[in-house]
């Protein structure tokens, strides 16, 4: 069955994480991307280890873990094309591509005349996404962006962390890259929208994505609480500034995540936590009450919590119909029941290691499902045949390029 996006290739110029991202979904998605890296070097990720992915002796591979997680479903180009000859090749791929995507720096591409504009010229159909650190103008236009720079500049790490009376108090930034994260999301949709509309007006445009956008953009509801008040908002540790109780708690032998999220579900738990008065309580009878009165309800809580293990909690409170969960390392996320059930690892055949994990996509299409074709490839590993193919190059011509460093 052909992916939803079985009928798009798109010509992925893009490095380290938002933009591979982007080209990650988009190949699970059906479409045809074409990874496009330098000679001999290849993508920065490829040499962020350890962990390397292990061969089937158990020693180490040239394939870096975090490369790994954001490049199946794809095919390596590798290309010089700070070279003229480069840069004509990219040109011809371009006129035969549908989506474009690159994260240099602003004006880094035009340098060799693969800026939006140039290209737009060759296939005026062409959707070219940019993702920045700070957009194409301002006062930071020009700088480089980091995720965990723009975590901090963005606003997060003032809301990731302990408070500021508690030990260990301090900024903390989030354990993945989620800026990046959230940016190649964000470039997905833009780059989904433009097809969409190059459907019916028959042309392509620019999608232009910053780093530091996403991140304010993605402050949600505790950017609204500073717009609407003027106060910014302060690290709660794993409190939530508008719900009580939504937070973390000790058990006898760990802890446990409680979401409360409205007074029927505090009911169940105050009676299920043997008081149920608490429920009838003024200061604790509504959310709002207890958003006012939390630093008496919270350690009243606690009092309860540690007697029982996290186990136990879970399975009472779950009956109960209360959210709540356990707080698992990743060893004990893989073995969780719910995330085997829905195949949240799978293997995909790798020609070093044998196989290669993967984490599966979490979008499930009913009609076109997502496919993994290709684990990530190897530097280079498809560039003759992608020649060969889509450009009709010749044995001696490929030799040729490949002595010439272009390849």
């Amino acid at each position: 069955m052909p992916g939803a996006l079985s009928h798009i290739r798109v010509l992925d110029l893009s490095r380290v994480l938002a933009g591979p991202w982007c080209g990650q979904i988009l190949g699970d998605l059906g479409a045809e991307v074409i990874k496009v890296e330098r000679p001999r070097t290849g993508d920065d990720t490829r040499h962020w280890g350890p962990p390397y992915l292990k061969d089937q002796q158990g020693e180490n591979t040239s394939e870096a873990a975090y490369y790994l997680s954001a490049n199946r479903n794809k095919q390596s180009l590798t290309l010089d094309f700070t070279q003229p000859e480069g840069q004509r090749i990219i040109r011809e791929l371009v006129a035969q591509c549908d989506v474009l995507l690159e994260n240099f720096k602003v004006g880094g591409l035009a340098a060799y005349g693969l800026d939006y504009e140039s290209l737009k010229a060759i296939n005026p159909k062409l959707v070219y996404c940019s993702i920045t650190g700070f957009g194409s103008d301002g006062p930071y236009a020009q700088r480089a962006g980091y995720d965990f720079m723009i975590q901090g500049l963005g606003g997060l790490m003032s809301l990731t962390g302990r408070a500021e009376n508690e030990e260990g108090a301090g900024p903390v930034k989030v354990g993945v890259a989620l800026t990046d994260i959230l940016t190649g999301l964000y470039a997905t949709v833009g780059v989904l929208a433009a097809l969409n509309r190059r459907e019916h007006s028959g042309v392509g445009q620019h999608v232009a994505l910053a780093l530091l956008d996403v991140q304010v953009a993605c402050l949600a509801n505790q950017a609204m609480n500073y717009l609407t008040t003027g106060v910014p908002p302060k690290r709660m540790g794993n409190a939530h500034p508008n719900i009580v109780p939504y937070q973390d708690f000790p058990t006898a032998d760990g802890d446990i995540i409680l979401t409360v999220g409205n007074d029927g579900q505090f009911r169940k738990f105050a009676e299920v936590a043997g008081h149920p008065e608490w429920a009838d309580d003024p200061r604790f009878a509504s959310n709002k009450a207890r958003v006012a009165h939390r630093k008496e309800l919270v350690p009243m809580i606690r009092q309860v919590t540690v007697f029982r293990t996290t186990a136990e909690w879970v399975a009472i409170l779950e009956q109960a119909g209360v959210p709540c969960g356990p707080i698992n390392d990743l060893a004990q996320v893989f073995a969780d029941p719910q995330v085997q059930a829905r195949g949240l690892r799978v293997e995909m055949p790798h020609p070093l290691a044998g196989s290669v994990p993967q984490v599966a996509s979490p979008i499930r299409l009913s009609e076109s499902p997502v496919e993994y074709r290709k684990a990530p490839p190897l530097l280079g590993e498809h560039s003759e045949a992608l020649l060969q193919r889509l450009l009709g190059c010749a044995p001696e011509q490929i030799d040729t390029l490949r002595r010439a460093g272009v390849i």
